[in-house]
């Protein structure tokens, strides 16, 4: 099979085309004809040298694929309401840039109806990050107000449409008019130019000075300490990335007496049993409200996967609005 290897640690030029024999399923897991890889953060980040694929996992890059499954034990199919030929997409701790990928059968959903291999292909990475950390984490509720950094971002379009369809309010900071916009096309009730405005100040005004009661932040750093006061008492800061820095200064006698949570989580190296619970509540409750059109796919650009350089540079300079897909030609 075709896939994208990195070639050494180092700029997105290091992903390069190469054969590598097919993946075998083992039990547990199935083999999928790659029609479409989504791009993402973490992947960047491997390529770099600065997170390494978990133990046993494969060393290609990318986390989520959409396409055909062809290989796999039929009766554990069957039993998980599959066959072979079903367009499915799925979570992987790697090797999703390549034509041919093996996943756990417990981590793989249906394409939903109406959507494309290309569309499938953004949704499980995002889709069981935001679950997991918004929903489980954070608890969101109905009624409750997400404060979500980075709303342009493929997380932040997911947790936009997500929370407002479960019923919270969103409100979302990014980094130019344009994406703020494209947020409130989303359905966020707000959004904050961060680079013109100070989003602790708007979030107090937003909120009558109440703040938010849960915060998604993939910036950590420096501000922890900010969020923090954004918070609402009882809130809860969610952190799942730290692209501002990983040391954080905040008053810990503030988090006492306002009863807040600080939390937060990583998906890639945690078990398949884990992944597994999410894919449940995906399918009973998401799902339905992807196949009624009440989440729409959001794809800033497609890229043939033997363009995943380009690829990578564009995810790199943060010009994007969404998610970034990789297509593969064969499929």
């Amino acid at each position: 099979m075709r896939a994208i290897t990195i070639r050494e640690f180092g700029a997105p030029e290091v992903l390069v085309e190469a054969e590598r024999p097919d993946p075998q399923p083992a039990a547990g897991e199935l083999l999928i004809r790659v029609a479409a890889s989504g791009v993402n953060r973490p992947d960047v980040l491997q390529r770099k040298g600065a997170y390494a694929p978990p133990a046993g996992a494969s060393d290609l890059p990318g986390l989520e694929v959409a396409g055909e499954i062809v290989g796999g034990d039929a009766g554990e199919l069957e039993a998980a309401g599959f066959r072979l030929g079903d367009r499915i997409c799925a979570l992987v701790a790697g090797g999703g840039y390549a034509e041919k990928c093996i996943a756990p059968i417990a981590q793989c959903l249906p394409v939903p109806s109406g959507w494309s291999d290309v569309e499938a292909a953004t949704l499980p990475e995002t889709f069981f990050t935001v679950w997991s950390n918004v929903f489980d984490r954070g608890a969101l509720r109905a009624g409750e107000t997400l404060l979500v950094q980075g709303g342009s971002s493929g997380i932040g379009v997911t947790a936009i449409q997500l929370a407002k369809a479960m019923g919270a309010h969103v409100i979302v900071t990014a980094g130019s008019d344009a994406k703020c916009a494209a947020c409130v096309d989303l359905g966020a009730d707000h959004a904050i130019n961060y680079r013109t405005g100070d989003f602790v100040a708007q979030v107090k005004r937003l909120t009558a000075g109440r703040g938010v009661h849960v915060i998604l932040d993939m910036v950590a750093g420096d501000y922890v300490s900010r969020e923090l006061s954004c918070l609402a008492d009882d809130g809860r800061l969610v952190i799942i990335a730290v692209q501002g820095g990983t040391k954080s200064e905040f008053n810990a006698g503030d988090v006492l007496r306002r009863r807040l949570t600080i939390t937060g989580s990583t998906l890639r190296p945690r078990p398949v049993a884990f992944k597994a619970a999410i894919a449940r509540s995906l399918r009973e409750k998401v799902w339905p409200l992807l196949e009624a059109g009440r989440i729409r796919p959001v794809i800033d650009r497609v890229f043939n996967a033997a363009d995943a350089a380009m690829a990578h540079a564009l995810m790199e300079s943060s010009q994007h609005v969404g998610k970034i897909v990789l297509r593969w030609e064969s499929a």
